[in-house]
């Protein structure tokens, strides 16, 4: 599954307050929440949260990938958020955190949910991508330069 379908604008979130990594997981749930009626903030950020316990999200180089299974979510989910500072995120590297991509898996699609991952971290780890993403100034620019680097 490409990228680049995980997205819409409105989950497309540029130069926003991060402060802690749990501020940041419950302001995206609500996000989420708010283009699904399928789902509630509240399952949303149990499942983030819940995930996140069993280790940090946080791959390197100011990246985290915060993900989940949900049994209401029919299709995957992505959101995309460059935060105004980088926070704590308790990531391999002990780097502060400034590009996050959450991702919401329906419950049974394992196989889907680590390919997806594998993607999404191949793509993290070049510094090209993360460089051209934070070089961002509005939220329109980021969705251009997502919707460029995402398309495979």
């Amino acid at each position: 599954m490409p990228i680049l379908s995980l997205l819409s604008p409105e989950r497309v979130l540029q130069n926003i307050e991060g402060g802690s990594k749990k501020r940041i997981i419950e302001f995206v749930s609500k996000i989420i929440a708010e283009s699904n009626d399928e789902l509630s903030a509240e399952a949303v950020f149990s499942g983030l949260i819940s995930r996140e316990r069993l280790g940090s999200t946080g791959i390197g180089e100011g990246v985290a990938i915060p993900h989940c299974r949900l049994a209401n979510v029919q299709t995957a989910i992505g959101v995309l958020a460059y935060l105004a500072e980088p926070i704590d995120f308790d990531s391999i590297d002990s780097q502060p955190v400034d590009l996050l991509f959450f991702l919401l898996v329906p419950e049974e699609a394992c196989d889907e949910h680590l390919s997806t991952l594998g993607k999404l971290a191949e793509v993290f780890s070049q510094s090209e991508f993360r460089d051209k993403l934070r070089n961002t100034h509005s939220k329109e620019q980021l969705l251009e330069v997502a919707t460029q680097l995402f398309r495979t």
